[in-house]
């Protein structure tokens, strides 16, 4: 006969979300992501069940020198719609990284996150810069101590 192994509850109380600081220069775009996503989620604790937040923070530096494999510079597109007729826009994995290199790690994690409301709670842990500079250093600096 098997035993059956009791599943952990983890309160909102024992939940401590570290902070993670990833630098993103030269690293492949959907790599980055998906580690990103897994320390979001929190499936590197023992604490981790899928109907609740359990992760950490990640602020991610240097978005803006991500790089691609491949065409998808050219190939890759975005699209947006207005709500209008003829509404439809388009923008290249160039122009999104000239303009906003922040979206385009955004809505590649935003992918890879369950799609509802801790997902949504998970997400907004995710802090994205384009340059070295970032307001955060407090909370590594309080981790640290």
């Amino acid at each position: 006969m098997a035993i059956r192994q009791k599943m952990i509850q983890p309160k909102k109380s024992e939940l401590n979300p570290d902070w993670h600081l990833i630098d993103a220069e030269g690293q492949t775009l959907g790599r980055i992501c998906s580690k990103i996503a897994l320390l979001l989620q929190g499936k590197h604790k023992t604490t981790y069940v899928k109907y609740m937040n359990t992760g950490d923070y990640v602020v991610v530096i240097n978005a803006q020198k991500i790089q691609t494999t491949g065409n998808k510079l050219e190939d890759k597109s975005y699209f947006r719609h207005s709500g209008y007729h003829g509404g439809l826009k388009e923008t290249s994995l160039k122009e999104m990284l000239d303009t906003y290199p922040d979206r385009v790690i955004r809505n590649a994690v935003k992918g890879m996150l369950p799609k509802n409301i801790p997902g949504t709670k998970m997400l907004s842990r995710l802090k994205i810069y384009s340059d070295e500079k970032h307001p955060h250093q407090a909370q590594f600096n309080a981790k640290n101590s």
